[in-house]
């Protein structure tokens, strides 16, 4: 249609009855049913048409009504159906619920864990610990292809109730409220059974969701499970992170209780792994801690012989002769886990000019080497600077990429040789993430000479963080100049600036701590 200026216009018609006509055709109808038997036919209904002109475009129900708080009015309603989707209450909706809600989104979301209309119910978890939550066949389906063929599929089973014993309830319903609301809630310690009910019933996004979830909450403390359970899973990316953190952080990594949580081919995995960086006899400790929970599991008294059956073949893949003889000797040696034979064979291969044959692996592992990134161009002494006398020098920095900083490297003295006392220390956002004393000689060279923390220490990119030293020595040392503000090391890409807690002149351009040792 065209409207007296010819511009095109749409239109919206509607069929009307008119009251005549009805009241007309109702007349009749009675004559019919009183005179019995005529066939008559009944005058045609008339129609008056309307027509509604109108110049703007369709709009969705997300365009005309954004989403914002409820009303006061309705405020009450709106948070007693969101308690009732997690409560699992059965609350009765309210007459005309649908309208608190101006989106399909939210008025699907009400649907979420809410018997209202459900005509499915899953029993969820392993006996003794089930929850039985309802369910709606068409949102499943249209959110998983494990639910359209359970429901719509040729060999759909037509069953009211549907029992799920491998899946945790938590897990099962952080799963519902992403296909209900399209929110994802994710928490420690119900993400790796999301993980896999994302992957049981393929929602690649959910399971996507808790990998990110995973790879940023790693640490020494969980990558050994981790890296057992992205193996299970399947997660490359996950498995690679996994490994970066226990190559880096190997010591910390092995002696978290999660480490004796792991299956025996992680363990085994983790056992040849060449670029492990830690000593021997932690490796070993930490071997004999996992065959202690490992025969509990099994129901096996802990004993020696019950500690080297569950270890197997495993128990060779322990570098024990690249130990040090002193952790040999106090430890490995009298732990009584070798035979005698094997401690006698040990001893020769340490002291014998003609080493026996050993069926441990005896080249010490390669570890990893540690990178180092340099922020000056130049250095230089002066008389009367750089001096200590207890004050901080401090330098605030920025990685694009996670590494683990193992310690700094700083300058020594320029006036000859001499040494030094350090503290070292490494804050993000206040909180000391690593730290520690220790002592250190200069030769009088502009060479740097490195401090190392215990431990390194993991730094997560495009967060700024705090590296600090204090030092106490009698000798004025040498000193950073033309300091710049990004370094490129390798594929890192470290940021400076101005730290507030240096009170000893070391900032972006100059002064102390020339060099961050990391590993990455």
């Amino acid at each position: 249609m065209v409207d007296d200026k010819g511009k095109n216009m749409k239109c919206l018609t509607f069929f009307l009855m008119l009251p005549e006509t009805v009241k007309n055709r109702s007349k009749k109808s009675s004559k019919k049913v009183n005179g019995g038997g005529s066939s008559s036919k009944l005058p045609p209904v008339c129609y008056e048409i309307i027509t509604l002109k109108t110049k703007k475009k369709k709009k969705m129900a997300a365009d005309i009504f954004p989403r914002k708080k409820p009303a006061n009015s309705n405020a009450a309603a709106v948070q007693q159906y969101h308690q009732q989707n997690v409560n699992n209450n059965n609350i009765i909706p309210a007459p005309n619920w649908q309208g608190l809600y101006p989106t399909i989104r939210e008025r699907n979301a009400v649907m979420f864990n809410n018997d209202l209309m459900a005509d499915v119910h899953f029993v969820v978890g392993p006996p003794g610990g089930t929850q039985r939550l309802p369910g709606h066949k068409y949102v499943l389906a249209v959110g998983s292809s494990v639910f359209h063929a359970m429901f719509y599929g040729e060999l759909a089973e037509d069953k009211d109730e549907i029992r799920i014993p491998d899946v945790e309830p938590a897990a099962f319903l952080a799963m519902l409220k992403y296909i209900y609301c399209d929110e994802i809630d994710l928490a420690a310690d119900t993400v790796l059974a999301t993980l896999y009910a994302a992957k049981k019933y393929i929602v690649p996004h959910l399971a996507r969701a808790c990998v990110n979830f995973l790879e940023t909450s790693l640490s020494a403390k969980n990558a050994c499970v981790l890296l057992s359970q992205s193996c299970l899973f399947e997660e490359p990316d996950l498995t690679e992170r996994c490994w970066e953190v226990i190559d880096a952080q190997a010591e910390l990594a092995l002696k978290s209780e999660g480490f004796c949580d792991i299956d025996f081919q992680t363990l085994e995995s983790i056992l040849q792994r060449e670029t492990l960086n830690a000593k021997e006899i932690v490796v070993f400790e930490a071997a004999l801690s996992w065959a202690e929970v490992e025969c509990q599991r099994q129901e096996l008294p802990v004993s020696i012989e019950n500690k080297r059956k569950v270890l197997g073949k495993a128990l060779y893949l322990i570098r024990i002769p690249t130990m040090a003889l002193d952790d040999f000797a106090n430890g490995a040696a009298q732990s009584g886990i070798l035979t005698l034979n094997e401690t006698n064979d040990i001893f020769l291969w340490y002291t014998a000019a003609k080493k026996p044959e050993l069926q441990f692996v005896s080249n010490a592992r390669k570890g990893l080497v540690p990178q180092r990134c340099h922020r000056f161009q130049s250095c230089a002494y002066r008389s009367n600077q750089w001096r200590y006398r207890g004050r901080c020098d401090s330098i605030q920095f920025a990685v694009d990429k996670r590494v683990f900083i193992a310690g700094f490297g700083l300058y020594g003295s320029s006036c000859g040789s001499a040494e030094y006392s350090a503290k070292i220390e490494l804050k993000r956002q206040g909180v000391i993430l690593g730290q520690n004393l220790s002592k250190y000689f200069s030769d009088g060279s502009s060479n740097t000479f490195p401090v190392w923390f215990e431990y390194p220490v993991q730094i997560e990119p495009d967060t700024f963080y705090t590296a600090s030293v204090i030092l106490d020595g009698n000798e004025l040392s040498y000193f950073g100049q033309e300091g710049m503000t990004e370094v490129q090391c390798g594929k890192v890409t470290v940021q400076f600036q101005c730290s507030s807690d240096s009170t000893n002149g070391t900032g972006v351009q100059g002064g102390q701590i020339p060099e961050l040792i990391f590993y990455a």
